[in-house]
C-alpha cells in the first residue's frame, strides 16, 4: 500500500513539474508583450488554409534592416505573434497553389490584440481540385509527432494529412475533403464498455458531441448520452476544453459527471471524472505526453482514485523510434494528448470520454476501484514505406484486478452484480508481472492495413490449491497471446470492415497485455465490425454501426467455490450497433 501511494505520488509530481516548465515560457513572453497580430488564412470559398508562410515585416525607418518575422498558420488556417513592438508592419502570406498575397499598414498597438483576415487567391482554379485529392502515398499518422512548433497555437505543417472523419472516400465529387464536422449524433444499442460501471445498462441511447469554437483558437468539446431504459435510466455529460484548438498539440482539459439507475429499487450511480493533459517538445527529437485523473464515484458509498500517466517519445533517427511509459491501469479509450488531432475524429473522442471510468467492485461490503500501474519500453523501426514493428518490454503492478463473470445467490459484500442478470465484477486481488510485446503493422494498399501482435505477461489463473474465498483459487501465470487483424474499406461502397482473432495459451481470467490490446485496437477471440457509410439523404453524413466482440463466446470457464457455482470470463461476447450522424 504505501509503495502504491507513494508510486502515486512520484508520479502526480513528475506531471506537476512537466507542467510547470512547460508553463515558465509562456509567461516569460507575457510579460514581454508589446503587442499582439493574429489572423487566419482562407481561400476564396472560406476554406481555412494550414501551412500558409506569413512574414511580418516591419515598416518603421529604425527597423527597416531588422529581418522579418516568419511563421506557419495551423490546421485552422490561424496565425498569432505575441512579441511585437507596437508601429507598422507588411504581413506576406504565401502557400503553393496560391498567389502571394500583402496586408500593408497593419498597426498593432501595445497590450491590444490587432485581428486581419487575409484571403488567398488560386493560382490555377483548374487545378483547385487536383490539390486537394487525397494523396495515394502511405501515410504515418505518427509522423505528426515530428513537426516542429514555432509556437503552441501555430505550428509550421511539414505533411499533408487528408482528413475526412468517416475515412472513406469515393471516386466522385465527395472524394473531396469537406469542412469538418461540428456535430456528431449517435443511436446504438449495446454498452459502450461492458464492465465500466458507467455503461452498466446495455439499452438503447443517444449520445451527442458538438465542436464550439471560442475565440481564435481554442475550442470546447460538449459531448453527452441518455439511456431510455425506464427502469435502469442513464445519462451524463462531458466537456473538454481545447486551448490550442487541436488534440495532442497542446494542453487540454476535460470534466466528466454521469449518472445511472441500477434498476427501479437499486442504487444509484453517480460518478465524476477531472483530466487534465497535454504534451511538451524537446528541441527536434522528443515529445514528452502528460497527464493525469482524478476519478470520485458513489454508489451508497464513496471510492476516489488518483491516475497519472507519462509518455516519452524520442525519434533516434528517420526509422528509429523509442518510449518510455508510465500509464495508470487499466486502460480505457486512448488518452486525449495522445491522439493526432489532425486526423482523429475529435467528436467521437469527445463522446468515448463518458465511459472512461474504471471498473467499479465491492469488497468486505465497500466500493473499490479497478486500478494499477504499467511501465514500458518500447522501440519502433519502420520497415520499408508502409511498415512498422514495435517490440517492448513492460511491467505491470496491478492492486484492483477485476475479474468477470455469471453467477446466482452470491455474497453481495464482494460481488457486484446487475441488476437484471446475474453478471457480476469482482475483485481478483492483487498481482506483479513481467512481459514482452512484438507489433507489426503494414498497409497492404491504399484501403487496407494488417496488424499481428504477439505478447507474453502474466495473467490471473484459475487454480484448485485453495477452498477458501474466490480470489484464493487465482494466481498468476505466464501466457502467450497471438492475434491478427485485418481492417479495409471498399472507396465505392464506402463500407469500412475489420476483422481478427486472438489466441490465447491456457486458461486465463483475465486479459494477458490490456495495454497493447487497447494500443493496437485488437481485442481477445473473434471480433468482427462494420462500419457502412449510407446513402446521402437529409443534411449531414450517415453511417451504419455494427461491432461484435468475442464472437464465438470462447474463454469462458466454470468453477465451484464456497460461495457457489460462477462462470468467469476474461472476455464478453457483446454487440453493439446503431446510426451516427454527422454534420
Amino acid at each position: 500500500m504505501i509503495k502504491g501511494q507513494l508510486r502515486v505520488m512520484g508520479g502526480l509530481v513528475l506531471a506537476a513539474a512537466f507542467s510547470l516548465l512547460g508553463a515558465n515560457p509562456a509567461v516569460a513572453q507575457l510579460k514581454s508583450v508589446q503587442g499582439i497580430l493574429s489572423g487566419v488564412v482562407r481561400d476564396t470559398a472560406g476554406t481555412p488554409q494550414m501551412g500558409a508562410t506569413v512574414e511580418v515585416i516591419p515598416e518603421s525607418i529604425e527597423a527597416a534592416t531588422a529581418p522579418g518575422i516568419g511563421f506557419f498558420t495551423n490546421t485552422q488556417g490561424v496565425f498569432r505573434n505575441e512579441r511585437l513592438a507596437p508601429g507598422f508592419y507588411t504581413v506576406r502570406v504565401t502557400l503553393a497553389g496560391f498567389l502571394p498575397t500583402l496586408e500593408k499598414h497593419v498597426r498593432v498597438t501595445a497590450n491590444l490584440t490587432t485581428l486581419i483576415r487575409i484571403q488567398l487567391q488560386s493560382m490555377f482554379a483548374s487545378l483547385e481540385q487536383l490539390r486537394r485529392a487525397p494523396s495515394s502515398a502511405p501515410n504515418e499518422a505518427d509522423d505528426w509527432k515530428w513537426v516542429l512548433r514555432s509556437a503552441t497555437s501555430v505550428r509550421p505543417v511539414l505533411q499533408w494529412v487528408d482528413e475526412d472523419p468517416l475515412g472513406t472516400f469515393t471516386a466522385d465529387s465527395e472524394s473531396v475533403p469537406s469542412e469538418p464536422s461540428r456535430g456528431r449524433l449517435e443511436f446504438t444499442d449495446g454498452a459502450r464498455r461492458p464492465g465500466s460501471v458507467s455503461s452498466l445498462p446495455a439499452s438503447p441511447a443517444t449520445a451527442f458531441a458538438y465542436d464550439q469554437q471560442l475565440g481564435v483558437t481554442s475550442r470546447l468539446l460538449l459531448a453527452g448520452l441518455v439511456s431510455y431504459d425506464g427502469e435502469s435510466p442513464a445519462g451524463g455529460i462531458a466537456t473538454v476544453w481545447l486551448p490550442t484548438g487541436s488534440l495532442g498539440a497542446g494542453p487540454h482539459t476535460a470534466l466528466v459527471l454521469r449518472e445511472s439507475k441500477l434498476g427501479d429499487m437499486g442504487p444509484t450511480f453517480r460518478g465524476v471524472r477531472i483530466d487534465q493533459g497535454g504534451s511538451m517538445v524537446f528541441g527536434t527529437r522528443a515529445i514528452l505526453e502528460y497527464g493525469g485523473e482524478y476519478v470520485l464515484v458513489g454508489l451508497g458509498r464513496s471510492a476516489s482514485s488518483l491516475r497519472p500517466r507519462l509518455q516519452l517519445d524520442a525519434r533516434m533517427s528517420d526509422d528509429w523510434h523509442a518510449s518510455l511509459i508510465f500509464a495508470s491501469m487499466p486502460t480505457g479509450p486512448e488518452p486525449l494528448e495522445t491522439l493526432d488531432g489532425e486526423t482523429a475524429n475529435t467528436l467521437a473522442a469527445a463522446v468515448n470520454e463518458l465511459d472512461a471510468f474504471p471498473v467499479l467492485m465491492w469488497r468486505a461490503g465497500r466500493p473499490v476501484l479497478e486500478s494499477g500501474f504499467h511501465e514500458e519500453m518500447a522501440a519502433e523501426r519502420k520497415l520499408g514505406a508502409r511498415g512498422k514493428l514495435q517490440v517492448a518490454a513492460f511491467h505491470e503492478d496491478n492492486t484492483h484486478i477485476a475479474v468477470f463473470g455469471r453467477g446466482n445467490n452470491l455474497p453481495v459484500a464482494d460481488f457486484f452484480q446487475d441488476v437484471y442478470s446475474n453478471g457480476f465484477s469482482y475483485d481478483g486481488g492483487s498481482s506483479s508481472s513481467w512481459g514482452t510485446r512484438a507489433a507489426y503493422r503494414e498497409k497492404l494498399g491504399n484501403d487496407v492495413e494488417l496488424t499481428a501482435l504477439y505478447a507474453f505477461a502474466g495473467a490471473l489463473t484459475p487454480s484448485s490449491a485453495a477452498t477458501g474465498p474466490l480470489r484464493e483459487l487465482f494466481r498468476t501465470a505466464g501466457r502467450h497471446s497471438a492475434g491478427a487483424k485485418v481492417s479495409g474499406r471498399v472507396p465505392r461502397f464506402g463500407t469500412r470492415v475489420s476483422a481478427g482473432y486472438q489466441w490465447i495459451s491456457g486458461a486465463t481470467l483475465t486479459r494477458v497485455d490490456s495495454f497493447g490490446e487497447t494500443l493496437f485496437d485488437m481485442e481477445p477471440y473473434l471480433h468482427v465490425g462494420v462500419h457502412q457509410r449510407l446513402p446521402k439523404f437529409g443534411p449531414g453524413r450517415w453511417e451504419a454501426n455494427a461491432e461484435c466482440d468475442n464472437l464465438l463466446a470462447q474463454g469462458y470457464l466454470t468453477l465451484n467455490t464456497q460461495d457457489g457455482r460462477v462462470t468467469l470470463m476474461p472476455a464478453f461476447r457483446t454487440f453493439r450497433g446503431g446510426l451516427s450522424l454527422q454534420f
